[in-house]
Order: C-alpha cells, then structure tokens, then sequence
C-alpha cells in the first residue's frame, strides 16, 4: 500500500477499510538542499490544495519509524539512499488544526466518519537530512501532487506546523553541522577550504573570517591536506582538503 493515502480516492477507501497504518502516528522528512550559496527545502501540494507540506507520511503496523521515513520518502519524491537524521517528535495538542485531510477530502467530495483517526490529533516524528538539489530537481509525475524547492527564507503557505517543523530541522542542521555529514555530503572526494567555508556559511546563515574559520576547522583534525590546486591563475594556489577516513 502507498504510504501516502490521500494520492487518490482508491487508495484512500482502501486505507479506511484496511486500517492497516498506526493511528495518530505519523513521519515528515524536512529534506534541505544546498547549491551554490543558496539553502533550499523539498516541499509538495495537492494540485486541487492551496497548501504546501513536507514529504510525510503514516507508519505501518509492522514497520520501524526510520523505515516508514524512507519509504514514505522515496514514494512521494523518488529520493533514496540518504541520510536521514530523527531531529525532534513534534506533539502540541493543536498542532494538526488545519487539518488538511479533512480539507482535500471535502475538495473531492468523500464523506468520512467524523471520529475516523485520520481527522483526529496526530504526533509527527521528524527527520531531516542534506543534499544538493541540483543533483536531486526531477521529481516523478503525480497524478494530483507537486513537488519543488523552495528557499528556507521564502515559503508558501504551509499545512499543520510543517514551517515549525523546517524551523526546527533548520536549528538541527546548524548545530550538528560540525558532527554529522552534512558537509561531507555536498562537497567533492577532494575540495578546498573556501569551498567548505562556502557551505558553512550558507547552513549557518552568518559570514566568517577565512583565517578564523580555517583555525577553528584545522583544529577539529578533521580534514587530511594534500596537493595545491593549481588552475593558472596569478592568485596563490590554495590546498586541496579532503576528510579523514572518508569511504566515496
């Protein structure tokens, strides 16, 4: 069964009659890009929906939460293969509101119970991960859903508390830059230190010195120096860096 049971109207009756998700238990995946300076986030909206969510989904019975994450995001974007990172479980009482099942149901004109777990309170357990989106821009043709970048700093309007939970994903990321392998994941096998300052200024939104950035890098033992990149130019030839113990 698709992870997503508001694609279509079949998959939807099914879901009801089957029942074969965890109620009130959902995964969103917060899949932020970077490219060149910029740091964007995945987002997709039901074309008859004037409302934009982050790839997300429900939880079988039988299925651990990292697997439902992943399946649920290569179903709805065809992504694969990352890392992804459980950042915060997000439960306010009045966190699903605007409950936007109930809102696309109606668009389509099926009635549901009004007790049914779909339209009732759901905790959502969030997962984020870092890519680069230009390697990642073609998406699969959905029948009734879209599925684009967006700028962290220029969203649409967005279902439930997605906008909190990209908030929180965002805060994670900058944090945890220095642990997890999110620089690691955008950058080339070999690369030079102003590409790695390039990163960490676009993630951290705030600009740095070059030697105090190079110091506080240097002294984290984290990179192995190599050759210089030589490319012609007049300009002094910076080192090329990679990281230890790195497996491409």
């Amino acid at each position: 069964m698709n992870s997503n049971p508001l694609k279509s109207i079949e998959t939807l009756q099914q879901l009801i009659e089957e029942n074969d998700f965890i109620p009130n238990i959902s995964v969103d995946c917060t899949i932020f890009g970077f490219h060149q300076n910029i740091l964007k986030v995945l987002l997709l909206k039901y074309h008859d929906l004037d409302l934009w969510s982050l790839p997300g989904g429900f939880v079988f019975k039988n299925e651990d939460l990292r697997d439902a994450a992943r399946r649920v995001l290569f179903e709805r974007t065809h992504l694969k293969d990352l890392f992804l990172e459980q950042f915060h479980t997000f439960g306010r009482a009045g966190r699903t509101v605007n409950n936007v099942h109930r809102q696309l149901l109606d668009n389509k004109g099926i009635d549901i119970d009004e007790n049914h777990w779909i339209f009732q309170r759901f905790i959502t357990v969030g997962y984020c991960s870092l890519i680069d989106f230009s390697q990642a821009n073609t998406f699969p043709d959905a029948f009734n859903e879209t599925c684009e970048w967006f700028e962290v700093n220029k969203l649409p309007k967005m279902a439930f508390d997605h906008d909190r939970i990209i908030a929180d994903g965002l805060i994670y990321l900058r944090k945890n830059i220095d642990t997890q392998v999110a620089a690691n994941n955008l950058l080339p096998e070999k690369f030079t230190m102003k590409d790695l300052q390039s990163v960490y200024e676009t993630i951290l939104g705030e600009k740095f010195r070059r030697n105090n950035f190079q110091r506080k890098i240097l002294s984290s033992d984290s990179l192995e120096r190599l050759e210089k990149l030589y490319d012609g130019s007049a300009n002094k030839a910076p080192y090329l860096y990679k990281f230890k113990n790195e497996e491409k």
